[in-house]
């Protein structure tokens, strides 16, 4: 694409849209892994007995564990919810502003 095209994408109002809504996004998931992460190294600090009890009374399953487990699979869960909004809505308005960009050079 040529810098006309590109100037053109920018001055588009959907790709302010665009930006704007992609950027709240990640930066709302993002400060959702840094609480929860750092919360847990918070506890890991400041209540390392607690983390060492079992969830049950003769478990094998510490608590600490059972959250880090349970840590991992949110954190997959929440990059698959960023990788779908991404290939979907997202992609779907980048699209849609090329078009737009695309038509005015015609």
């Amino acid at each position: 694409m040529s810098s006309v095209i590109y100037e053109r994408l920018r001055r588009n109002p959907k790709f302010d849209e665009l930006v704007q809504k992609r950027g709240s996004f990640a930066r709302t998931l993002s400060a959702i892994v840094l609480i929860i992460f750092y919360g847990f190294f918070l506890l890991v600090a400041f209540e390392p007995k607690m983390l060492g009890q079992p969830i049950a009374e003769g478990s094998m399953w510490a608590i600490g564990y059972t959250i880090e487990m349970a840590m991992f699979v949110f954190f997959w869960i929440l990059t698959f919810i960023y990788v779908r909004r991404a290939n979907g809505e997202f992609d779907d308005l980048t699209a849609e502003i090329i078009k737009e960009a695309q038509k005015e050079t015609k």
